[in-house]
């Protein structure tokens, strides 16, 4: 009897700590209740790796987060669904950039703010956006230069000093030496 209630204690204390740390979850994760907030949305030509939850900053503070992408199926562009806090007005005319945490690490959305008088409604679009850049394409653009194999030797021939011409009275060939 005595290790059924330890059991039933100990069970307790496994939930109340699980309730603990999901608190502690949601409060690091910055998510919010949805009335201090307002969604505005974004195309990109590029979508960079970005997934729903990315961060979404403003001069590198963290001011809202991407809650679903998806592709339009007429233009064939990323369509970003970013939600923002109430206290961060943007002007109507702010830019999003998609830009990487690091080398190595995740994409996040960067918002710059425009200097129009108006702000952006709530449901509107940014309209000035730049999409990802592929980091490992400029690295194998750097390496290996287009043109491929054809353009290297058509270069390497160019560059190949020009051949030069025996002179007028040198032998042409060595049966043409005299004997000794």
């Amino acid at each position: 009897m005595r290790a059924s209630w330890a059991e039933t204690i100990m069970g307790f204390a496994v939930l109340a700590f699980a309730a603990l740390m999901l608190t502690y979850a949601l409060g690091v994760s910055g998510l919010k209740h949805s009335s201090g907030t307002y969604e505005v949305s974004a195309r990109f030509g590029e979508a960079g790796g970005i997934q729903p939850g990315a961060k979404v900053t403003v001069s590198g503070v963290k001011v809202g987060s991407v809650s679903d992408v998806t592709i339009d199926p007429k233009t064939y562009l990323a369509v970003m669904h970013l939600t923002l806090t109430k206290d961060v007005k943007l002007p109507s005319d702010s830019t999003a950039k998609i830009t990487s945490d690091g080398l190595l690490g995740g994409a996040h959305i960067a918002l710059t703010p425009g200097g129009a008088e108006d702000d952006l409604k709530p449901g509107g679009e940014i309209n000035n956006t730049q999409g990802a850049v592929d980091l490992f394409g400029l690295i194998g653009q750097f390496i290996r230069p287009q043109g491929g194999a054809a353009a290297s030797s058509a270069d390497s021939a160019a560059k190949a000093p020009a051949p030069v011409a025996p002179a007028p009275n040198a032998p042409k060939a060595s049966s043409d030496l005299p004997e000794m």
